[in-house]
C-alpha cells in the first residue's frame, strides 16, 4: 500500500512538472491522474486496500473540515452575542479504537474541534472522558462522535 502511496506521489510530481505549473490545483489534479493510472493498473491485483483507503482519507477530512467550521461558527456566534447558549458537560464517551493509534487520533480529531476537548482515557482504555461546551443530550453527543468521527476513522484504519 505505501508502494502504491509513493508511485501515485511520483506521478503527480511528474504531473506538474510536464505541465510547467507549480500550483495546488495542478498538484490534486496529477494526483488524481495518478490514482486513477494506478487503478486501472492494479484492478487484478488481491491488494485494494489503497484504492479503497483514499477516497474514504479524502472523506474523512472533508467531513473534519465542515465539522470544525461549524462548530468555529457556533462558538464564535455565542461570543459575539449577548447571550450565552453554552451548557457544558462531561461525557464518558466509550469507544470502539483499541490500539494507540486510533486512540490517538480519536481523541486528537475530538479536540481539534472548537466546544471539546478531551480531559482522559479510562484505566482500561475503552473510554474517553471528553468536555462539551454545547451538551444538549448525552446520548445524541455519543451517537454523533460514534457515527462520525469514530466510524470514518476507523474505517481509514482498519
Amino acid at each position: 500500500m505505501i508502494k502504491l502511496f509513493l508511485m501515485n506521489l511520483l506521478l503527480s510530481f511528474i504531473w506538474v512538472a510536464l505541465t510547467g505549473s507549480m500550483y495546488y490545483s495542478n498538484f490534486l489534479f496529477g494526483f488524481l491522474l495518478g490514482f486513477f493510472i494506478l487503478w486501472i493498473m492494479n484492478r487484478n491485483e488481491d491488494d485494494q486496500r489503497y484504492f479503497y483507503r483514499v477516497p474514504k482519507t479524502i472523506g474523512f477530512v472533508l467531513y473534519f473540515l465542515y465539522e470544525m467550521i461549524m462548530a468555529n461558527f457556533h462558538v464564535a456566534y455565542d461570543v459575539i452575542t449577548p447571550n450565552h447558549f453554552s451548557k457544558p458537560g462531561i461525557v464518558r464517551f466509550p469507544m470502539q479504537a483499541k490500539t494507540d493509534l486510533e486512540i490517538h487520533l480519536l481523541s486528537t480529531v475530538i479536540s481539534l474541534t472548537p466546544g471539546t476537548l478531551i480531559l482522559d482515557i479510562s484505566e482500561d482504555r475503552k473510554s474517553l472522558f471528553i468536555h462539551v461546551m454545547y451538551l444538549k443530550s448525552k446520548e445524541d453527543f455519543i451517537t454523533q462522535i460514534q457515527n462520525g468521527f469514530e466510524k470514518r476513522l476507523l474505517e481509514i484504519l482498519r
